[in-house]
Order: C-alpha cells, then structure tokens, then sequence
C-alpha cells in the first residue's frame, strides 16, 4: 500500500482509507453494500478492493444473502485482516529499542522492547527493530498493508518527517533512521522527539486520557517531557517543548550535556541517581537494585530520593505556575522507585504552586511504561486522535485522506 508522491497517488490513497474505515466502521460488508456506502465509481471500488486485497489488507469474510439475487451465489463479504498490520511505531531510546503495532482494526497487536549499548550504532538499531517487529503477533503479523512507520528519537525535531538536526560529528542521525527504516520496510517514516511521543501516549491511553492540559515528565537515562495544552500535543518553535531536563536547578552543579551547569538532567537522570546513591554508600548497578533498596528502607536511598524529589518538584512547580496543567504524570525508569519519589515531588509541589492550583493539580505516575514512545508514533501516523489537531501530518499520509474521526482513540484503547 506504499505509493509515490503525488495527487494521484494521494487520492488512491484517500480512497483506499475510505474503503478500510467503512470496514472498519461496519464490519463484514459486500462491494454491493460498500459501493453504496462509498459512492465511488464501481470500476475505482473494485480497482482499490483488488489492490487491498492483494496486499492482505483485506479478506473475504464469507457469502451473505443480500435478498432476492435470482439464480448465481450469494454476494461474497469482504472484512479487515485482523493480521494485517496498518502502523508501527518505534521508540529509539538512548539505552534501548521499543516497538508497538496496529492492525486495520486500530487494536494493538503487540508490542516488545530490548535494551542495547547507548553506542549501538543506527544500522545495528534498525537491524534490532526490524527483529522485533517480525516478533510481534506470534511472528504472524503482514506488513503488506503497513500504511506507514512513526518513529521516536533523542532530541529535538522541528517537524514530523523531517530530517532533524546534527548530531556532534555534524551527521543527520534522525535522517539516517528514517532513511533505513524506509529502505527496510519501504513505508513513509515519521520522526518526532521520543519523549514528546510518549506524553501523547499517556496523554491518549494513558494516566492523562481525557486531560485537555496535562504536563508529562520522563525520567530516563535523559529527562525531559511534553506538554498537552488545551487539548493539543505541543511542539513548540522547532520543535524545542519539553526541554525539562535542561532547567537549572543548581546554578553552581555538574555539567550538562546541553553545555549548561546544573540542569535538572544532572540530578534527576537514571545514571546521575545511581552515581549519588553509589557515592554514599549504596550498591546497585542500576534502577532495580535502587528499587529493592527502597523497598528494605533504606535510610541512603530514601533521603538521596526525597532530595531528587524536592528538585524535581521545583521545576514542575514553576512550570504549573506557567502553564496551568490539570494533570502531572510521571513516568521513566526512576517512576519505578514509587512512593518514596512521587511523594516528595508532591510535597515541594503543594510548598510551591500558587494556592489557588493547590489542588487543582492532579499528580500520577505514568501508566503505559516502555510502551509509551512506540503507541505515541503509532499515534503520529494516525493522526486520528484530536491531541493531535494542530501538528501537521506526514507529507504522504494527510493529503487526499478522509477526515478524521475519534474512533481510534477508544479502538486502541480497548486493543491495548
């Protein structure tokens, strides 16, 4: 179903769109009954069935008696291969890989990650997510009728689909992942900031469903976030919303990787936590043992937590005076340590928020785990879900499409 650039190719691609979504919507349906649905010409409806059924995008369902037919057999149906998979998405993590997929029925079929070496260079990373990808559904899932693949990366990215800046060799890494997820799977690839996607995953099936203005905090091997305001995932002037992990919170602290000193990154990062808890005393080599350490009481590992949490709810509190957001969801690795992080964050959060927000503000710690980035660039390609009114959709997925419905926010939802 990849097709090249161009109106002609859009507007196949915006018939074919209306012949899954009638299916979708409908289920089991004959070419008499979609022919009636979709209006199009009988020579275009029965050109885009053959097609979509050559790429397993479509099977037939059985016959049906459409009423009196005189003599000959009854109308065949033709219904969505629950196997074929419509969207990947991909979270390129600094430390790892996490993939999700969904069918035409806009349910997730599966979803897997592994970690790998932060210095995995970008073949050996696609070369892992094409392996994951072939796990997903049992190993059973068709990728002839896959749409298109949305794809999360560290750092910022002006736009969806765009090439993304340099990296410290002045080589286009988030260029050179899109271009071998294309020549892999031969499917339009849509880029956009890892951490950002996963805001719009808990923000759409997660934490935050339903929140119209929620702020999103990662706290991963990198920190960082996203912002949902007024109902709208946020991107910000190039591509630069959710830098959280680079305010400063200690003017006189360690350096950052962004060239700054002090930044939140340098206190609240998986690796920045495990090297204070080490250089107090504490053994673990990395956020599980921490975790098992809480769970003992240990008297380091919940006061060097209390002092991450006071710092984290800081920032976030500056932030809820700026913004205004309903919800607060927590997520990444270090969500993991539980109670003995969020509650700190909770107390430095009532100390500092203006009064009258004081319990306006709902804080939560994420939902959807190492999952978030991937169903966040599944979302992308999509662009079903209204947080996504005003980003701007792919180059080869909007154009000549049907409008947009809310169906697959509650499809995926109950899919996953």
């Amino acid at each position: 179903m990849s097709l090249p650039r161009g109106p002609l190719s859009q507007l196949r691609r915006g018939h074919e769109e209306l012949v899954l979504g009638l299916l979708r919507k409908h289920g089991p349906l004959s070419r008499g009954e979609l022919g009636k649905l979709c209006r199009l010409s009988r020579t275009t409806l029965y050109d885009i069935l053959a097609e979509l059924v050559a790429t397993g995008a479509v099977v037939p369902a059985g016959q049906q008696d459409d009423g009196p037919r005189g003599r000959g057999r009854p109308a065949e149906t033709l219904t969505l291969n629950p196997g074929a998979g419509q969207a990947i998405g991909i979270d390129f993590a600094r430390r790892a890989l996490h993939v999700a997929a969904v069918n035409l029925a806009h349910e997730i079929v599966g979803a897997a990650s592994e970690p790998h070496d932060a210095d995995l260079p970008w073949e050996r990373r696609v070369d892992l997510a094409e392996r994951l990808i072939g796990r997903l559904g049992g190993g059973d899932l068709r990728l002839g009728a896959l749409s298109a693949i949305g794809a999360g990366v560290v750092g910022p990215i002006s736009d969806p689909g765009s090439e993304g800046g340099p990296d410290d060799a002045g080589e286009p890494l988030p260029h050179r992942a899109q271009v071998l997820l294309r020549e892999r799977f031969g499917v339009p690839v849509l880029l956009d900031n890892n951490t950002r996607l996963a805001a719009l995953g808990e923000a759409i099936w997660g934490a935050a469903a339903g929140g119209r203005d929620v702020l999103y905090l990662r706290l991963s091997h990198g920190v960082g976030g996203g912002l949902v305001i007024d109902g709208s995932l946020h991107r910000g002037a190039y591509g630069l919303s959710g830098e959280f992990g680079h305010i400063v919170v200690d003017p006189g602290g360690r350096p950052c990787s962004c060239g700054g000193t002090g930044c939140l990154e340098t206190v609240a990062s998986v690796r920045a936590v495990l090297d204070a808890y080490r250089e107090r005393g504490g053994q673990a080599d990395d956020v599980r043992g921490l975790v098992e350490a809480v769970g003992r009481a240990e008297p380091d590992a919940l006061a060097l937590l209390a002092e991450v949490g006071a710092d984290i709810g800081a920032v976030l509190a500056a932030l809820c005076n700026a913004v205004g957001p309903g919800v607060i969801v927590i997520g990444g690795e270090l969500a993991e340590t539980g109670a003995a992080l969020l509650e700190p964050i909770g107390r430095t959060l009532d100390a500092r928020i203006m009064p009258i927000s004081r319990h306006r503000v709902s804080l939560r710690r994420a939902t959807l785990g190492e999952a978030a980035g991937a169903l966040g660039g599944i979302a992308l390609v999509l662009h079903e879900s209204p947080l996504l009114s005003r980003y701007p959709a792919g180059p080869d997925l909007a154009a000549g499409a049907p409008p947009p419905s809310p169906r697959h926010h509650n499809l995926v939802k109950e899919g996953s």
